[in-house]
């Protein structure tokens, strides 16, 4: 019973989110929506709350077995308690019963949310150039014939992109806007196909029951 319920589930509602896109009907057209903004959100909510008690579970035992890097997770737990509690009580622009203000200084959820979080994605992003720096550099290694051309098209571009590269040849920059709109398009197509179908295959294995790793097993 425990694998037959979610595989029952899973069919039915698989089969539900396939039928509104091939019938127009009202009453289908309604199920759908009710779906999406209600049982949707349901699952969603109770999905939130067992992420988070995992989070933290994983981050207690962490802490607990003082594994690498362990002093992070009181960062994250304390993190977590007070903004959970601001942001329950407090409210996302301080309309809570709960103070979010003392004389000029403000600590609602908009304002952690700007001040913390958003130099902390910022701060992130500026890493990753570093990292996509190194990548580019193993990948560009001309090994191959294929490696060339990567690094011959990519040399090309950034120059064409440059105001260097008009002053090389007024054809340049046209040059590259083709490259970006002709073979660079057709690949990205390409590759967005090959998502769908993978996609697909992989629905549809779910659906009927074929793949059962999500269930936790292989069988």
């Amino acid at each position: 019973m425990k694998t037959r319920i979610p595989l029952f589930l899973v069919l039915v509602f698989g089969i539900v989110g396939i039928i509104p896109y091939y019938s127009q009907h009202p009453i289908i057209q309604g199920s759908e929506n009710f779906i999406r903004n209600d049982v949707i959100r349901i699952v969603a909510a109770f999905a939130l709350i067992l992420g988070l008690g995992s989070l933290l579970r994983v981050h207690f035992d962490k802490i607990r077995r003082s594994r690498p890097n362990w002093q992070y997770s009181y960062v994250l737990i304390i993190g977590f308690v007070v903004s959970s509690i601001i942001g329950l009580l407090g409210g996302r622009v301080g309309e809570g019963f709960l103070p979010t203000q003392i004389g000029g200084f403000e600590f609602h959820m908009q304002v952690l949310f700007e001040n913390i979080i958003v130099p902390l994605g910022s701060t992130m992003f500026a890493l990753l150039a570093f990292f996509m720096a190194s990548a580019a550099y193993r990948a560009f290694r001309a090994r191959s014939l294929d490696a060339t051309l990567l690094l011959v098209t990519a040399f090309i571009i950034m120059i064409g992109l440059l105001p260097l590269g008009d002053r090389i040849s007024p054809h340049l920059p046209s040059f590259v806007q083709w490259i970006m709109d002709i073979p660079n398009v057709a690949s990205k197509r390409g590759i967005g196909f090959g998502i769908a179908l993978g996609s697909l295959a992989t629905s549809l294995k779910i659906i009927l029951g074929i793949e059962r790793s999500w269930l936790g097993g292989s069988k």
